[in-house]
């Protein structure tokens, strides 16, 4: 891999990672915004359980999860899109989720771009 490769391929990473840790962060404060409790911390590990499961993948540079880990992704997509339709009072919240979630789709998806393996091609 080129230096410009690695270089782009590194900052994909990084964006991934950071993007991730954001959706995470932004899923857990929507839920614990109301009110703290035991209930409501169990309730934001479990609606963020699809993005914590890639993220040891996403730091190791393991290829095979940044491709499975853009169907994680889709999820907090639909839930962006529902909450700005149905939702009026959480726009902003539901903007940010949706500018989030796609721009880690993106970000995925250019790093498996990025390092793809010499010779291969896209079908």
């Amino acid at each position: 891999m080129s230096t410009a490769h690695s270089s782009a391929a590194s900052k994909l990473r990084v964006s991934a990672i950071a993007l991730t840790a954001a959706l995470i962060a932004l899923v857990m404060l929507s839920q614990l915004s109301s009110r703290v409790s035991v209930e409501r911390l169990l309730l934001s590990l479990l609606l963020t359980l699809p993005l914590w499961a890639p993220l040891r993948g996403l730091i190791r540079r393991d290829r095979r999860t940044y491709a499975w880990a853009t169907l994680c992704v889709i999820p907090y997509f639909v839930l962006g899109v529902t909450e700005a339709i149905a939702n009026p009072a959480t726009r902003i919240w539901s903007a940010t989720c949706l500018a989030l979630s796609l721009m880690l789709f993106v970000g995925l998806i250019g790093y498996l771009r990025v390092t793809r393996p010499p010779g291969t091609t896209d079908r």
